[in-house]
């Protein structure tokens, strides 16, 4: 059965909706990125460029680094973007366009996130990397599939205990990395980190500025929780939608996060750029080794 036009949407010139993609545009390993302008800051190093384009918050470029082609794009903030940019992404090499279907034969992505997280435990500073081996979404993305088969129930249930979890908030999912892709890009320059993916950025990371929140101990509470060895590392706003629909899809996902604040010690990066970079080089180079 086909797939309705109102639900895999083409753009007149056969591309997929959001993205402005066509089949051909895209590597099978893919760099995200949240700030579209972090685009460049990669693809600045990449030996060609074949293909660029830009709509709303996301930017592509496709080339070579080392030999090795790779996609850039940039999905915006939040799991929100996550779930358009990893469906169309998907449909892009598991649907046949023409006819609107499913391929038999599926492929496999490598995406892997680049970008800025804080950490909540004072042994991680700023100007360090962190990649994601777990995450928690506080969101609600995934609870809208089926997707308990990818979920850790009995750490979400530790979780939520540990927390005095407020009802009327959405139940917290915990997924995993591609443990591939984590053997790869680990190393001595690397914490293993388990990320705390929240919906904002203020009141859900426990910022005030004129509006109380609900729970004003939570970042205490999410740094005190240790799940068999596994404590909570840092805040951002993607990687549990990455990981969660990565999973569900077939593709393979890490989080790569420069370490630009410390909520612990109230610091903050002196040149948050310079750390970013840096571990755009050094992604890069684990891709290509």
């Amino acid at each position: 059965m086909p797939i309705k036009a109102s639900e895999l949407i083409l753009n007149p010139d056969g591309s997929i909706y959001h993205l402005n993609l066509r089949p051909e545009h895209i590597s099978d390993t893919i760099i995200t990125v949240g700030d579209p302008d972090r685009v460049d800051s990669v693809t600045k190093h990449f030996d060609t460029i074949e293909f660029q384009t830009k709509k709303r918050e996301f930017h592509t470029q496709t080339g070579t680094y080392k030999n090795k082609r790779i996609t850039v794009i940039s999905t915006g903030i939040g799991t929100d973007n996550i779930d358009i940019v990893f469906n169309e992404l998907d449909a892009l090499v598991n649907i046949d366009f023409d006819k609107r279907e499913v391929k038999q034969d599926l492929t496999s992505l490598n995406i892997v996130r680049i970008g800025t997280s804080g950490s909540i435990q004072k042994e991680i500073p700023t100007d360090s990397f962190l990649i994601s081996e777990y995450a928690a979404g506080f969101d609600s993305l995934l609870h809208f599939y089926e997707s308990e088969h990818v979920q850790y129930p009995e750490i979400s249930e530790a979780l939520i205990q540990h927390l005095d979890w407020f009802k009327h908030k959405s139940r917290p999912y915990i997924v995993s990395c591609d443990q591939a892709l984590y053997n790869k890009l680990s190393s001595s320059q690397t914490a293993q980190g388990f990320t705390a993916t929240n919906v904002g950025f203020y009141g859900p990371q426990g910022r005030v500025l004129r509006l109380p929140v609900q729970d004003p101990k939570l970042n205490d509470k999410l740094a005190s929780f240790n799940y068999q060895g596994k404590a909570i590392t840092n805040l951002e706003m993607e990687t549990a939608g990455i990981y969660g629909l990565a999973k569900l899809l077939g593709h393979k996902a890490l989080s790569m996060n420069a370490i630009i604040a410390n909520r612990v010690s109230g610091t903050f990066s002196e040149d948050p750029k310079a750390i970013v970079d840096d571990l755009i080089l050094y992604t890069l180079n684990k891709l290509t080794d």
